[in-house]
């Protein structure tokens, strides 16, 4: 097939345009690398099945050959990057869903929106299943995210909806592994570059807040799943169930690296979740999917790219 994928430079997105390449698919990336590394597809480049377009969602992009996916990625996902120009963020889950949208509609292409567990704000229902509808502060601080990716749900199920496009959904939880940007801004590599450093590990609040953390691979095992069943359009979420706190996740990171790092304390930061863990019942049920890499060999994997670019 054809497929286009959108941040195909960044972290998740690169890892996919592999899989999809060596499933035999032609790939077209579009990225404006913005949080996307050249790094991650530059061995691509000279790929008969590869095709890399610069260029920014918010902006309409024109493809003349024929698509028969779009994988949409295309967004700042950590806070330091998504607060960093908010009113570009909230344009790239509106404007640019609309854009992608469109492409779809005009090449009756099948559409998966990676939406995001921040859809569930600081969760009063947990773990979260789908039909929790959240607890999201519009007007905060992460709002441009949060609320742009609810805003994306709602304008692929209009447009399925109103002009009949193939869409899927899927809320992706905390993910890691190789090719996560150094300044990712997000917990693992905000642990594991100080810690390869001997340098402090901030901890913002007590450290009792809780994540759940799914290794990439798996993550694209469960996308193309969702991308290529004809059951359900979703939303569903795709994420690791096993729950962690911040702080045994620090002490993790610090004995893996053999690290002398200590741990500081830095205020909360507004509207940060204080619990995050996937229900992955309907994952289960309709993709036959569910994750089976533990945090300590995800981890071990990671580290191991970090020590590699540093």
């Amino acid at each position: 097939m054809q497929i286009l994928v959108t941040g195909g430079a960044g972290f998740i997105g690169s890892h996919l345009v592999d899989k999809l390449i060596d499933q035999g698919h032609h790939v077209i990336c579009v990225d404006n690398f913005f949080t996307g590394q050249p790094r991650n597809i530059k061995h691509l480049l000279n790929h008969p099945h590869f095709t890399l377009i610069e260029h920014d969602i918010i902006d309409p992009l024109y493809i003349d050959q024929p698509i028969d996916q779009i994988y949409n990625l295309a967004c700042p996902a950590s806070p330091i990057h998504y607060q960093h120009n908010p009113i570009r963020t909230i344009k790239a889950n509106t404007k640019g869903m609309i854009n992608m949208l469109g492409l779809a509609k005009k090449h009756n292409a099948r559409l998966l929106q990676t939406s995001t567990s921040e859809v569930y704000g600081d969760p009063e229902v947990h773990p979260q299943p789908e039909t929790y509808l959240g607890n999201v502060n519009p007007i905060g601080p992460r709002s441009c995210y949060d609320e742009g990716k609810r805003v994306a749900e709602t304008l692929c199920m209009d447009y399925h909806r109103q002009h009949k496009i193939d869409i899927r959904i899927n809320r992706i939880f905390n993910t890691y592994g190789p090719r996560m940007h150094p300044r990712d801004g997000r917990v693992i590599s905000n642990f594991i570059m100080p810690a390869l450093n001997n340098q402090p590990i901030t901890i913002y609040g007590d450290g009792s807040q809780t994540r759940s953390f799914c290794y990439v691979d798996e993550l694209l095992t469960g996308l193309i799943r969702m991308m290529n069943q004809t059951k359900d359009l979703g939303p569903i979420n795709l994420g690791n169930p096993e729950e962690f706190t911040i702080l045994e996740l620090a002490h993790q990171v610090i004995t893996m690296t053999e690290s002398t790092s200590t741990i500081t304390h830095g205020p909360s930061r507004q509207d940060d979740p204080k619990q995050r863990q996937p229900d992955i019942t309907r994952a289960k049920q309709i993709l036959d999917w569910q994750p089976a890499t533990n945090l300590h060999t995800g981890l071990r994997k990671t580290i191991d790219y970090f020590k590699s670019i540093k």
